[in-house]
């Protein structure tokens, strides 16, 4: 069987028209299925987007803080009184008062044996009484002397002697005198008195013990008032002056108000820091020995502020979040000053009439779509994303 190229070649050019005549009315399909879309605004509208989070909104507000100065420092007894007994190798008796009672100035704390002084002062107490017997007895034969002096009855020398005498017993007497009153004053020792009003701090007396010089029976916080001896640079110190207002953080929490009593005459070499002396006031949780933070307040200044939760710090800087007008939240970095409170101060980036999202911020990025919704309302959207 012979091949014929002329018909070969029929048949390719049949195909050929066939396929351009499918693809042909392919196109006319799509054509027409493309005039039938609709046209219009719907056709153009985008899909709407889901908010990311339901938030809250605030203003920042302009208020008046004190600006401050922040120190450190120990709680103290404005005076450490050192109580104790000024005989020596005498037995205590008796100790009245413990650790934290309050008493009041001469209140007896304490007793030291006393029989042994009480036998010396009535050994004084007659050798007085005897002294005084022979003074008197001088004392008339000297006055005898005196009469007779002119009558040439007793010789100079005489005279004299009965003169000496009296001058002699008399100082005999003085000298008894004191004797018995250094008794007195021992005997009185032995009674442990209060010197002031206030709170036994520390007790070192024990019932049985000797005393002996310089030992403390008992620490008395005078007037039972404490005062924060706060350290402050020499550049502060320039700052405060007697009187001004001091508030005293105690480790517990406490806030205390106390003022400025006086400021240290001296900076100390080593540290290159003052103490600032605050009196604080009385029946207070401050104890001695305390160690706490305050600030002194030296005057107060306008400043913006806006809740803390507002404020997140990334990567070492402070950003907000504020809104643009398709209710997409917009990072935008804020210098931050004092805290106090709930509030925290902006120094820049942001106007004073820029609302900023208050709630969910630590749950935003940038561009995220959110719904705002006043605070009444925020409980009731808690979780709503």
């Amino acid at each position: 069987m012979k091949f014929s190229l002329s018909k070969f070649r029929s048949r390719r050019y049949l195909l050929t028209v066939l396929v351009v005549a499918g693809v042909s009315s392919g196109v006319g399909v799509w054509a027409a299925a493309k005039d039938k879309t609709p046209a219009g605004p719907e056709a153009d509208a985008p899909a709407a987007v889901k908010p990311a989070l339901t938030v809250t909104l605030a203003v920042p507000q302009r208020e008046q803080w004190p600006r401050t100065i922040v120190a450190n420092g120990n709680i103290a007894a404005w005076q450490d009184v050192v109580i104790g007994s000024e005989l020596n190798g005498f037995r205590l008796t008796e100790v009245l008062v413990n650790v934290g009672d309050v008493v009041r100035r001469n209140q007896l704390l304490a007793r030291v044996s006393s029989a042994t002084v009480a036998a010396e002062l009535a050994q004084s107490k007659a050798a007085l009484v005897e002294a005084e017997a022979v003074l008197a007895e001088a004392g008339a034969n000297a006055d005898r002397a005196r009469q007779m002096q002119s009558s040439g009855a007793l010789s100079a020398q005489q005279i004299n002697q009965y003169l000496t005498a009296e001058q002699t017993e008399l100082a005999r007497v003085n000298a008894a005198r004191a004797r018995v009153q250094a008794d007195e004053l021992r005997l009185s020792q032995t009674r442990v008195l209060a010197p002031d009003d206030g709170v036994i701090a520390a007790r070192g007396a024990t019932v049985g013990s000797l005393t002996q010089p310089g030992q403390e029976l008992f620490h008395l916080i005078r007037g039972n008032r404490l005062e924060w001896r706060a350290e402050v640079t020499a550049t502060e110190l320039g700052q405060l002056k007697a009187g001004m207002p001091a508030a005293v953080m105690l480790p517990e929490g406490d806030r205390i108000a106390g003022k400025v009593r006086m400021l240290a005459p001296t900076v100390d070499a080593q540290t290159r820091n003052a103490v600032v002396y605050v009196d604080l006031p009385a029946e207070t949780a401050a104890r001695a020995g305390m160690f706490a933070r305050g600030e002194f307040e030296l005057a107060r200044t306008p400043v913006l502020t806006v809740p803390q939760a507002a404020v997140l710090v990334r990567d070492g800087f402070s950003y907000v979040y504020r809104l643009d007008k398709e209710n997409r939240a917009v990072q935008v970095k804020v210098g931050t000053g004092r805290r106090q409170g709930e509030r925290i101060e902006i120094v820049d980036g942001i106007a004073a009439e820029t609302p900023v999202i208050a709630s969910g911020a630590g749950f935003l990025t940038d561009g995220d779509v959110v719904r705002v919704v006043e605070v009444a309302d925020a409980a009731a959207a808690v979780g709503t994303r």
